[in-house]
């Protein structure tokens, strides 16, 4: 047993046993800012992959993006750290100001060390450190901002986020690519299980940049459609890889007894069960099945105390490639044997948002549980009949008590995540 474990809290139940609740939920993305405008058009399935208008992607191979239109910085955040910050820590900022809102939760209200936060991240700032290594290369390291020594960095956005909101619990970034954002989830729920109430985790990223598309292109896994409805098809006959997308969700963990204590306003569901393994020989080389992702999809729900026919809903990484989709396939077979548990992947409407496409669908599976309604496969024409999936290509009414969220990260990252309805009593 460990000293998590041994730990009690006042009511005489082991930390350990805690299962933290989702109190709030904030969503900058290419389909809407804001939770209730994003989930309408993912309702209605708009596509929100376009041209790429941020620079010129004329000169690459791929010149389509999930990008997020009418974000005025400003709006979200305090200027003193607009200069300081890179675009996808606008972003984790400006999701978590509306998470903290849905939550009712104003961290000046409680003890600085009673908050934490913890991001997932993937790439970092590729904006901001882009524009200054310009300025090196053209004007001398006289023209280089100060901040670019922070604001490129992977923990970034947890650091600002900390500053902004004078949060002193045990904070913290990690960084697994598009897996990062269930991750940070899992550690949040590690923090709260150690004796902090409340946790903002989840992640946002923004790599659209010459850089970072370059970065993506690298992985030979970008999808080079000239036509957005041609493009991140994820498990559909014609799927010829993912479109990079930005922003992210951030979600407000609590303890569910502090939670209750001070009237949280709603409680989206729980955090039942999580699972990570690592299966790749290298960068290169993806694993030949998705044995690995099988295996962490089973201890989420042996950690959930759940068993496979208990789910409602799958929520796959979809990477949108031929091989990767066919090992998720695979995977979700080798779990739930001959029962056609419904799969969904809405990603496909706005692009891969690496650690913050992961959290995304984490707020997506939550509001498919609050509104008992199973959203369609995102940019789905016709489902591939070799993967042997219940793929939902309309949006599905029913009752949804129990999703698992699964993602994948570059270089062998699988993680899954169970969320659970909670009893309102």
């Amino acid at each position: 047993m460990t000293g998590e474990d041994r730990s009690v809290r006042g009511g005489g139940r082991p930390l350990g046993a805690v299962r933290p609740v989702v109190t709030g939920l904030g969503v900058i993305a290419p389909s809407g800012l804001g939770v209730e405008q994003y989930w309408a058009s993912t309702l209605r399935g708009e596509l929100r992959v376009a041209p790429i208008s941020r620079f010129d992607p004329a000169r690459y191979s791929a010149r389509l993006a999930g990008e997020v239109a009418g974000f005025e910085p400003e709006e979200h955040v305090d200027k003193r750290y607009i200069v300081q910050t890179d675009r996808w820590t606008w972003f984790g900022m400006a999701a978590s100001r509306l998470a903290l809102a849905d939550a009712a939760y104003d961290p000046a209200d409680h003890d600085p060390y009673a908050t934490a936060v913890v991001f997932g991240s993937g790439s970092g700032g590729n904006d901001f450190g882009q524009r200054e290594l310009q300025r090196l290369w053209t004007r001398g390291r006289t023209a280089v901002s100060v901040y670019q020594s922070i604001a490129w960095f992977y923990a970034a956005t947890t650091g600002q986020t900390s500053i902004r909101h004078g949060l002193k619990g045990p904070s913290g970034v990690v960084v697994s690519d598009g897996a990062g954002g269930l991750d940070s989830l899992a550690q949040a729920r590690r923090v709260i299980r150690r004796g902090t109430s409340t946790v903002l985790a989840g992640g946002a990223e923004s790599g659209l940049t010459p850089y970072g598309l370059t970065c993506h292109l690298s992985s030979g896994r970008v999808s080079t459609a000239a036509a957005a409805a041609d493009g991140y098809k994820p498990f559909d006959i014609r799927a010829n890889g993912y479109l990079p997308g930005e922003g992210g969700a951030t979600l407000v963990v609590e303890d569910p007894a502090a939670a209750a204590a001070r009237g949280a306003p709603h409680v989206y569901g729980e955090i039942a069960g999580y699972a990570a393994t690592h299966d790749a020989a290298d960068h290169a080389r993806p694993a030949p099945d998705g044995r690995w992702l099988a295996t962490a999809m089973r201890r989420a729900l042996a950690d959930a105390g759940l068993a496979p026919d208990d789910v409602d809903v799958v929520f796959a990484d979809g990477a949108g490639s031929p091989d990767l989709d066919a090992q998720e396939a695979a995977a979700i077979r080798a779990v739930f044997g001959d029962r056609a548990v419904p799969v969904t992947a809405p990603q496909g409407l706005v692009g891969r948002l690496c650690a913050g496409g992961s959290a995304l669908s984490v707020a997506t599976a939550l509001l498919s549980i609050r509104d008992g309604v199973i959203p369609a496969v995102g940019n789905l024409d016709t489902p591939d009949p070799g993967y042997g999936l219940d793929l939902v290509q309309a949006p599905r009414q029913t009752p949804v008590r129990v999703a698992l969220v699964n993602a994948r990260g570059y270089g062998g990252f699988n993680s899954s995540l169970v969320v659970r309805a909670v009893d309102p009593a």
